[in-house]
């Protein structure tokens, strides 16, 4: 799998969910399950390489904007939203967070979900039941693709003041006042 067809799958499940995260996710995992057991190996792997890509303190900035404060596991479920978005989402979110005000119509978007199609399809495809070391998230780990303790937040910190002026588009659509 490489990340073309990474995207891809992401675009045509989000656009045959049209807004129904449950959708989505039995989108993936029936897409996902049609492929070999590699290529969803490499879509976990591609997956874990996306979140850890947007591990960056611009990214914690518009979530704490957002939802009104971060921890751990919703940065990681609102990390997994924004892969869910697509690949334009996805970037332009990368590259200027801001753009997520257009995008945004309610406060804590999350899509935990998303961490396990590839393991669910996995289970599918292959008849396997039991994890062991061939499922996508231990082939993932083994590789050193680790979202939690392999990831390092990149860019600088901020301050909450800072965040009006760092993000005005969030914060005049989800900041208070």
């Amino acid at each position: 799998m490489d990340n073309t067809a990474f995207w891809q799958i992401i675009d045509t499940a989000k656009a045959a969910a049209q807004g129904n995260q449950q959708v989505q996710e039995e989108t993936l995992i029936n897409q996902l399950a049609q492929l070999e057991p590699a290529q969803i190996i490499g879509f976990e792997c591609i997956l874990r390489q996306h979140l850890m890509e947007a591990d960056h303190f611009n990214i914690i900035a518009a979530q704490k904007i957002i939802d009104g404060y971060v921890s751990d596991d919703p940065y990681l479920y609102f990390r997994c939203w924004l892969v869910g978005q697509g690949e334009a989402v996805f970037k332009a979110a990368i590259n200027k967070p801001d753009t997520l005000a257009a995008v945004l119509d309610a406060p804590y978007q999350d899509f935990e979900e998303l961490l396990y199609v590839a393991t669910a399809a996995f289970e599918k495809r292959t008849g396997k039941t039991e994890e062991d070391d061939s499922f996508p998230r231990s082939v993932a780990l083994a590789r050193g693709l680790s979202y939690d303790f392999g990831s390092e937040t990149k860019g600088e910190d901020w301050t909450e003041n800072q965040l009006p002026k760092m993000l005005p588009n969030l914060w005049k659509k989800f900041g208070v006042a």
